[in-house]
């Protein structure tokens, strides 16, 4: 029988993609073990969703380090004293550094809500509809010193049709939902 593989959900927010991965974990979709959620923002509500799935959470504030190479190191220590294998970013929004990208080298995934390499970076549904772009949709990728520029996994779009920003965002997380815990469940049965 496999091992489940050890995971570190990243995430600066409410935790959706986190839930879609913990459910499909939950229903045997995913075969992999999340060890801890990391999180930037304490108060987000992410943390309060591991709480609820009684997964062990760890919050800090980057700007009480003197430097991002000092929490990534601390961030470090704790995922290694855990054996986790890959980091998932599920809506964290920091950009990993050297730390982080050298201990786990081609094992960090990322979801994005554009089809990369077409608004990378913040507020990618809001650029994809400022541009009246035909297409949007939702790219998995690994991790790279770049914002948004790691080599692409997976992507699925829709035609926006007119569609306003409340649908297409739904559009994207019902994507997203789906789309990551697949790509995950392929990438860790390799």
């Amino acid at each position: 029988m496999k091992t489940k593989t050890k995971i570190a959900v990243f995430a600066s927010g409410n935790g959706s993609n986190f839930q879609a991965i913990a459910d499909a974990i939950m229903t045997d979709k995913l075969e992999a073990e999340i060890m801890l959620v990391v999180t930037d923002k304490p108060h987000a509500y992410v943390v309060e969703r591991a709480k609820k799935a009684g997964m062990a959470s760890f919050s800090f504030i980057p700007s009480e380090y003197d430097s991002k190479q000092h929490y990534e190191e601390m961030v470090k220590e704790k995922l290694q004293a855990l054996e986790v294998e890959w980091v998932v970013l599920a809506g964290y929004m920091r950009l990993i550094g050297p730390v982080l990208l050298e201990a786990y080298e081609n094992r960090i995934v990322n979801i994005h809500p554009s089809v990369l390499p077409a608004f990378p970076g913040k507020d990618a549904i809001g650029q994809t509809l400022a541009a009246g772009a035909e297409q949007a949709g939702v790219t998995v990728h690994y991790v790279d010193a770049g914002m948004d520029t790691g080599s692409i996994i997976a992507q699925q779009s829709f035609p926006v049709l007119g569609r306003g920003r409340e649908e297409v965002e739904q559009q994207i997380h019902q994507i997203e939902h789906e789309l990551y815990p697949a790509t995950l469940q392929q990438l860790f049965g390799r």
